[in-house]
């Protein structure tokens, strides 16, 4: 394949795609055989291969199985100013900051110029593949709502930003086609706004100003999207009124939106905004967004794995006549694959790996998608290699942990290059649910160990339980001790956020003058302050995860919470408080014990 066909549109994207998952097993070892042919010389690999080495066999025999902290001394190092040939064969242009955290700070990963080929390649078969099941799209228009983040650099000069950023301020995005399947209701200057709130505002307007023509609704994220319905509960009125008046309100102070915006706002619209106004004006915004965008045919967004919990808002704003179209898999590090039944429901999704976009091995779990041997622990030293299966030998029905491997290279089936990870543990735990031809397709079923999630914040039991350690040292001066705790995301308002349950023991018998409620805010504080990087920013400056809450329940509470469990069948003998609750019968138990909720006061300090 040459460069020329990563601009496969329609049909010929389709027929491409067929081609790929034919054969599956040739395209992913010419992309392993790529890799060493053009990083054997690398000093990742030469420390357990020999120099230079092209042999496949020894790769998988020689190379570990890896998480984040084995790669990043050597992705520190290029960011200090190394050369980049210390992982990879093509020089470094940015780093991709991941949505993942490590030691607190985002996840860095080496990029070169092509990988953007490779994310456009997926891109563009998403379309040719949602049309076979909604066709005429190309008659209206699509209200994306997409947005980018500040972006900070390495020591050496290097940007470093996330790989949605990356993207929309590349030339693939921002000199897009312009077919009508890429005719978007927000101008390319709102999306590029660092400001998110004057971002979200522009996108919104101008979705609202082509409310007739728009076809497509979403976000990248389901939480993003209903973050902006929420942003639209607020502003509407603002709205409103400069449709109104053909005049964009004087919050919008960003230039580029401004000058953007004016082009839209042409002359006053009074019709329009009346209808806006009744709209907006109802006492319930169940099925808001069909009475904005009547001719909308579905809502776009990831509601697999921890998005899944905001299905029911979605469908309440939908009044669930739109379907929920999750169409590919990917993350900072890799583009994985696409959904190739868009309008199946959620819980069904499943996503064919495309054997084109790095070389991928499993590690196999067990039934419930956890590890059954004691050998493959959290540390990657202790993964047997051997125990690693590829792409085409995976078993329906099993669970996975995806291992990838990706390059910078051109091999003979895709003319791209990657960032060079070798063997590297994405986190993810999948479940193979079928195959198209010969490639098989998973099922998202969760990240590893992450026990709670809003946005993009990932948290997992160790950062849970280091937080709580650090904040009830606050009670004890008051003679006060933690006896137990749990939690659980709470999202069933807008934006959603974390809540811990405390039982208490003599909540400050000795010292009754102590003010109660400041001792338990500071505890939540306490909390915040400890919890990672990616958090502190969803809260202090994406606004997208709201304060944390602490409930503190009567004393017994958690024994009720056992006493449940052992109802439904579970053993005395093996019970452990779970550190998240996802039992609906469980919450009942918690809630109806609480005593007193006490919430963050102040945002944490979020900034590196």
């Amino acid at each position: 394949m040459d460069g020329k066909k990563l601009e496969y549109k329609g049909e010929e994207a389709l027929t491409e795609l067929e081609k790929l998952t034919m054969k599956p097993g040739e395209v992913q070892e010419s992309i392993l055989k790529g890799i060493l042919e053009r990083n054997g010389e690398t000093e990742y690999l030469n420390k357990y291969m020999t120099k230079g080495s092209k042999d496949v066999g020894e790769f998988k025999r020689c190379v570990p199985v890896i998480m984040y902290n084995r790669i990043r001394p050597y992705i520190q190092r290029i960011a200090n100013g190394e050369d980049s040939s210390l992982i990879t064969g093509h020089p470094i242009t940015e780093m991709l900051c991941s949505s993942g955290t490590s030691a607190g700070e985002p996840k860095l990963m080496p990029s070169i110029a092509e990988d953007l080929d490779r994310r456009t390649f997926l891109y563009n078969l998403i379309m040719p593949i949602i049309n076979q099941y909604v066709p005429g799209l190309d008659e209206g228009k699509a209200m994306y709502l997409y947005f980018v983040k500040a972006e900070m650099s390495t020591p050496c000069g290097l940007p470093a930003r996330a790989v949605l950023t990356s993207y929309y301020k590349s030339k693939h995005f921002k000199c897009r086609s312009p077919d009508p399947y890429n005719d978007f209701t927000s101008p390319n200057q709102a999306i590029l706004c660092i400001d998110s709130n004057q971002s979200m505002y522009c996108q919104l307007l101008a979705g609202l100003i082509h409310r007739h023509q728009v076809l497509r609704l979403g976000a990248v994220f389901a939480s993003a999207f209903l973050r902006a319905i929420s942003f639209l509960e607020c502003n509407w009125a603002n709205m409103c009124n400069d449709i109104r008046t053909g005049h964009l309100d004087t919050t919008i102070t960003d230039p580029a939106c401004r000058a953007a915006m004016s082009s839209l706002l042409l002359s006053p619209n009074p019709h329009l905004a009346s209808e806006i106004e009744r709209i907006c004006g109802r006492p319930s915004w169940k099925g808001i967004v069909c009475h904005l965008w009547p001719r909308a045919k579905y809502i776009e967004a990831v509601v697999t794995g921890s998005m899944a919990q905001y299905i029911p808002s979605l469908e309440y704003y939908s009044d669930a006549k739109l379907p929920l179209v999750c169409p590919m898999y990917a993350s900072s590090e890799c583009y994985f694959g696409v959904n190739l039944k868009p309008l199946c429901d959620p819980a069904d999704v499943a996503f064919t790996l495309l054997p084109n976009m790095g070389y991928f091995e499993f590690l196999p779990l067990g039934d419930n998608g956890k590890f059954t041997l004691t050998e493959v622990d959290e540390e990657e030293d202790q993964v047997p290699k051997d125990k690693l299966v590829d792409l085409v030998d995976v078993r329906l029905g099993c669970y996975y942990e995806i291992v990838v491997t990706t390059f910078a290279g051109r091999p003979a089936y895709f003319s791209v290059l990657m960032i060079g990870l070798y063997r590297y543990r994405i986190g993810d735990v999948l479940q193979v649910t079928g195959f198209h031809n010969k490639a098989p397709q998973f099922r998202f079923i969760c990240r590893r160990n992450v026990v709670l999630s809003i946005d993009t914040d990932k948290t997992n039991e160790e950062d849970l339980h280091r937080s709580i350690t650090k904040a009830k040292k606050l009670l004890e001066p008051h003679n006060a001790l933690l006896v137990e705790y749990t939690s659980y995301a709470d999202t069933s308002s807008l934006p959603g956020h974390y809540v811990i349950f405390w039982e208490i023991k003599a909540p400050f018998a000795s010292t009754p003058d102590t003010d109660y409620a400041t001792v338990l805010q500071e505890c939540c504080v306490a909390v915040e302050e400890e919890l990672d990087y990616i958090y502190r920013r969803c809260r202090a400056h994406d606004k997208s995860v709201g304060p944390l809450e602490i409930r503190v329940v009567k004393p017994g509470t958690f024994h009720g919470l056992m006493d449940l469990c052992v109802d439904q069948g579970g053993s005395i003998n093996q019970y452990k408080t779970p550190r998240c609750i996802k039992s609906d019968a469980a919450l009942e138990v918690l809630n109806s014990n609480v005593e007193g909720r006490f919430f963050s006061p102040r945002d944490p300090a979020w900034k590196p």
